[in-house]
């Protein structure tokens, strides 16, 4: 029995954000190029500093999303995101890959990605990581399209 697949820690190193696919591909572009991202099934993992799944409903209530029902999840401190099959690996036996979350952009050697990871502005910051405001004000407004295109029996809402 192959069991459940290995977990990785989140609030250690880095934090995620659970967002549909859609939301999370119309949010790459606030990423670094080397910042990691996963994707299991529909739903895009993007993983951001650690200590900013905290800063998420605050961010949230301060863009003026608070109030609105959006599908989007945070892992933070304590929490466990399923391991991506590493890039290029072996894959698993037959029925094992089906549902299993892989990398989209893995991270580096190292672990040089903390510096790329998106996290608050911060005053007189050094280093160039990526705005945590800007990326959850576009995962959360994609979600509430896709929500509202759900709900409206998938016409499209102009962008």
């Amino acid at each position: 029995m192959p069991g459940p697949p290995p977990g990785l820690p989140t609030g250690l190193r880095f934090d995620v954000l659970d967002v549909p696919a859609e939301a999370g591909a119309r949010a790459l572009r606030h990423l670094a190029p080397g910042s990691p991202v996963a994707l299991r099934g529909d739903r895009m993992r993007l993983l951001v500093a650690a200590g900013g799944a905290e800063e998420v409903p605050g961010l949230l209530d301060w863009l003026e999303w608070g109030a609105v029902a959006l599908d989007l999840r945070v892992l933070g401190a304590g929490g466990v995101m399923e391991a991506p099959l590493p890039p290029g690996g072996p894959l698993p036996s037959s029925g094992g890959l089906e549902g299993a979350a892989v990398w989209l952009r893995p991270p580096g050697p190292g672990h040089e990605a903390d510096a790329t990871l998106p996290a608050m502005p911060r005053l007189g910051r050094e280093g160039n990581a990526p705005d945590l405001v800007r990326l959850v004000d576009t995962v959360a407004l994609w979600c509430h399209r896709g929500r509202l295109r759900r709900e409206c029996g998938g016409a499209p809402v102009s962008p």
